[in-house]
């Protein structure tokens, strides 16, 4: 059986620790407080692989031998960026743009080997297709699940579900926050296989 080392996640998300719960290792949380404003210029597939790894390397210094674990999520819409609402009224504004098109969600993924300074990092798209939304569904939506820490405010683990007509994506769990499916290849990589 493989060696197990020390496992962080670099982030206070609630969703991605749920999800990294699932793969029935033991592991630390650590808040990375990293900017996550993009760059200028940067595409936003670069700004979520960027951050993710930001992210690791920012708490590596306290785990020095752990593996860190890292993600960013960066959704956009026609070249324009969908950041978490934070307010109904942002939520509001974000679901009646993606009424009817698509949203992107770029998801990246670092494990950041903290004893070796090597960084893996995955990025993992999924393309969202919303229904054509009437004002009504969205306001009756808002009231029940409040997405205002979601990008793109829906949370298709809940029910956000009910405004999407279709999800193309190589992983479920990215739209989520954290691809557990480019995690568990890059944790193999790393000699630490989630099956043994």
């Amino acid at each position: 059986m493989a060696q197990r080392r020390q496992l962080v996640l670099a982030s206070t998300s609630l969703y991605r620790r749920q999800l990294l719960g699932r793969l029935s290792f033991a592991f630390d949380c650590a808040p990375p407080g990293v900017d996550e404003s993009s760059l200028a210029g940067e595409s936003a597939a670069a700004t979520a692989r960027r951050l993710a790894e930001a992210k690791a390397r920012a708490v590596a210094p306290t785990y020095p031998e752990a593996l860190v674990i890292g993600s960013d999520q960066v959704a956009e819409l026609d070249g324009e960026r969908l950041a978490k609402p934070g307010s109904h009224d942002n939520a509001l504004k974000q679901l009646r743009m993606a009424s009817g098109h698509a949203v992107v969600f770029h998801t990246a993924v670092c494990l950041y080997d903290a004893r070796l300074n090597l960084a893996r990092v995955r990025l993992v798209p999924s393309t969202v297709n919303y229904r054509r939304l009437h004002e009504a569904q969205i306001e009756t939506y808002l009231r029940h699940e409040q997405p205002y820490d979601c990008a793109g405010s829906a949370k298709v683990e809940g029910l956000g579900i009910a405004l999407i007509e279709r999800v193309e994506t190589d992983d479920p769990t990215s739209l989520i926050g954290l691809p557990l499916i480019a995690l568990t290849e890059l944790l193999a990589e790393a000699g630490m296989p989630v099956l043994g």
